[in-house]
């Protein structure tokens, strides 16, 4: 039957991962970190918290075994401490869809109504590689950098509003952002529909895009 004193052991290391995924925060902190490596006063002002409530939750994943961490100087860099990480991330957040009734109407309240057309990732590749489409990563410039679509265009949805003409008036553009649960894509096609513009939305966007093993540039890469 086995040592029960070490299967609680065991039980009880399995429940460290999901104590640390218990905080709504935290789990932004994992959906930023998808996106790429960041200091931590990068994370705590795009989370929305100080300093030290910040760090103090990056040293709870990190304790999980979540995170992991290098130093540059006086500044510490988190970044994920593996795809299974993400892989892990998104699955919680498809359970809690599938099975948690409170989950849809957060969903619809935050993202507003579907008021816009997607398109698949199969779909998207294939529109873009024949000149279909404009690819607009709606991100912010540091999340493009550290990884974006090949052959998307950079226009943060903070610029976007002035940025417009920039971009082609006579072809559709696909909005992107970080994820199935990002606003940012939902408020550029909104903003570019105002303006008269084409504009339709990546269905999910860069997290399932990097865990679906599809292309993304780096900035800087060789």
């Amino acid at each position: 039957m086995g040592d029960i004193t070490r299967k609680a052991a065991l039980y009880d290391a399995f429940a460290r991962t999901g104590k640390a995924l218990s905080s709504g925060k935290r789990l932004e902190l994992l959906d930023l970190l998808a996106q790429g490596e960041r200091p931590v006063d990068a994370l705590a002002r795009a989370a929305g918290l100080n300093l030290t409530t910040a760090s103090a939750h990056l040293q709870t994943l990190r304790q999980a075994g979540l995170v992991t961490t290098r130093r540059e100087g006086v500044r510490i860099h988190y970044r994920l401490a593996g795809d299974d990480v993400a892989a892990l991330y998104a699955l919680l957040r498809q359970v809690a869809q599938a099975h948690q009734e409170a989950v849809e109407p957060a969903r619809a309240a935050y993202l507003g109504p579907a008021d816009a057309e997607e398109v698949g990732r199969e779909d998207l590749l294939a529109r873009a590689a024949s000149g279909e489409v404009v690819v607009l990563d709606v991100r912010p410039a540091e999340e493009y950098a550290a990884g974006h679509i090949p052959g998307a265009l950079s226009v943060p949805l903070a610029e976007l509003a002035g940025r417009v003409a920039e971009l082609p008036a006579d072809t559709e553009v696909v909005a992107y952002c970080r994820g199935a649960y990002c606003v940012l894509a939902h408020d550029a096609v909104r903003l570019l529909h105002a303006r008269g513009r084409r504009a339709v939305r990546l269905a999910e966007g860069m997290l399932e895009w990097k865990l679906a093993g599809l292309p993304v540039v780096r900035e800087g890469a060789a």
